[in-house]
């Protein structure tokens, strides 16, 4: 017979142990839950970037493979693939006159619209940022050459308008100054193309407009005691502080000008004329893919801009640490 005693000490430890596997089982409850919470949130998750996921795989990691599986074959479209391993690279450097001058002309052509076009952003943008009145129209009037510029109808209104009887010339003709045939001049067809991309300033200029509004108006407060004129102020603080948002653009403009197309279809001859002075890039491999059915040496092609844009824009990230700033 148990002494009473020895009977609490029982209950007590009794009591505790339920206590603590209450607990432990409490405890284990919110646990389980929040597993389960979590998996259903990831599923969910999953569930939702699906189509992204289906997209990536389907649209582009798998064209993009199968084009570099093309690229060292020989096919026409119509019979299977041939592989003749690096041939087509081989053949695009050292045997292809015309892929090197596509090169050269489309190389001259970025050199020129990129930086003629940022300037263009930047100087529209820097005269929208001070506020006015209908301030909200002229942005959108600026913007609207953005949104109708890659258009094809654009570009044949752009050829027609340099045309030697179009209206640029009967504008020039207004003033006694006689005009060209602006596209059928191969020494001027290209700045015809270089002025449509310039038209199309819009998109940067959005971009700048949002940079300008970030910088502190007390750096300029600050400049104007110390007496500062506006040169001095644009370059010491709007540049400097700008210095990222011109990076960003100037990488989005220079693989955007690699990549023309409609231009140099439209406003030259469509075959790279005159004179090839606008076989651009993508117009010659254009024309090797669905002109000439080298669908191999197209795919080539392909791959070597993509590395030849990973190359350039690799540097310009590299350059960036010498003149970007991006503050404290």
């Amino acid at each position: 017979m148990s002494s009473p005693t020895s009977t609490l000490s029982t209950a007590s430890q009794q009591g505790r142990g339920g206590t603590a596997a209450k607990k432990k089982t409490d405890a284990g409850r919110p646990a389980k839950v929040r597993r389960g919470g979590r998996r259903r949130t990831n599923g969910a998750a999953y569930l939702m970037l699906s189509p992204w996921i289906l997209g990536t795989v389907g649209v582009l990691l798998l064209p993009l493979l199968y084009s570099l599986y093309l690229s060292f074959t020989q096919y026409d479209l119509l019979s299977r693939p041939h592989w003749v391993g690096l041939q087509n690279y081989r053949e695009m450097f050292t045997a292809d006159p015309r892929f090197v001058h596509s090169i050269w002309v489309t190389v001259q052509y970025v050199l020129a619209s990129a930086p003629l076009k940022l300037l263009t952003a930047l100087g529209v943008a820097l005269l929208l940022a001070r506020p006015r009145k209908g301030q909200g129209l002229y942005r959108a009037l600026f913007y609207l050459p953005s949104l109708l510029g890659t258009s094809v109808a654009i570009a044949i209104v752009w050829q027609g308008t340099f045309d030697v009887n179009g209206p640029f010339n009967q504008f020039l003709n207004l003033f006694g100054i006689k005009g060209g045939a602006w596209v059928s001049d191969p020494s001027t067809v290209r700045w015809v193309i270089v002025g449509l991309a310039m038209w199309q300033f819009g998109a940067p200029m959005v971009i700048f407009l949002a940079g300008l509004k970030q910088i502190p108006a007390e750096l300029y407060e600050a400049a104007d005691v110390d007496g500062a004129g506006r040169w001095r102020k644009f370059a010491s603080i709007t540049l400097p502080a700008l210095s990222p948002v011109i990076l960003f653009n100037l990488v989005v403009e220079m693989i955007g000008a690699f990549q023309a197309f409609t231009p140099a279809q439209l406003v030259g001859d469509g075959q790279g004329g005159p004179v090839d002075s606008t076989l651009f890039y993508t117009l010659y491999l254009y024309q090797k893919a669905f002109t000439e059915q080298q669908m191999g040496y197209a795919a080539a092609m392909a791959w070597v801009l993509i590395l030849g844009l990973s190359v350039l824009t690799g540097l310009l990230f590299w350059s960036s640490r010498f003149w970007v700033h991006y503050g404290d």
